[in-house]
């Protein structure tokens, strides 16, 4: 077997933890369904109440609830009372921040890469 140039060596990464990659595949679970996806990018513009969630997505007041309540358990989400209301906002700011720069960096593409895929 010939001998890596060690400029073209890879730098050495740890392999991860069993507990930290269940939890960072969790959160990239959580993300994979496309409402979910879809609160988290717009709860990162800021605070939106579940009434409102549901009809940015077009969706059940129930549905968005649901996803809302699956990602509060994942600690993706916070909510708060305000008045008869319950107010969500992203309660990881990291995530709320990868989110963002996912979804622009598909959006200064132009869109899915399938689509592109079969255009090229």
């Amino acid at each position: 077997m010939p001998e890596v140039e060690p400029a073209l060596a890879p730098a050495p990464v740890p392999v991860l933890e069993p507990p930290v990659l269940h939890d960072v595949a969790s959160v990239f679970g959580l993300l994979s369904a496309t409402a979910r996806l879809q609160i988290m990018w717009l709860l990162s513009a800021g605070p939106r109440d579940v009434g409102t969630l549901a009809a940015d997505l077009g969706q059940p007041v129930a549905a968005v609830s649901q996803h809302l309540a699956k990602l509060k358990l994942g600690g993706l989400v916070r909510a708060r009372r305000q008045g008869r209301h319950q107010i969500y906002a992203v309660d990881d700011a990291v995530v709320g921040e990868v989110v963002r720069m996912v979804v622009g960096r598909f959006q200064d593409r132009g869109g899915s890469t399938a689509r592109r895929a079969g255009s090229a």
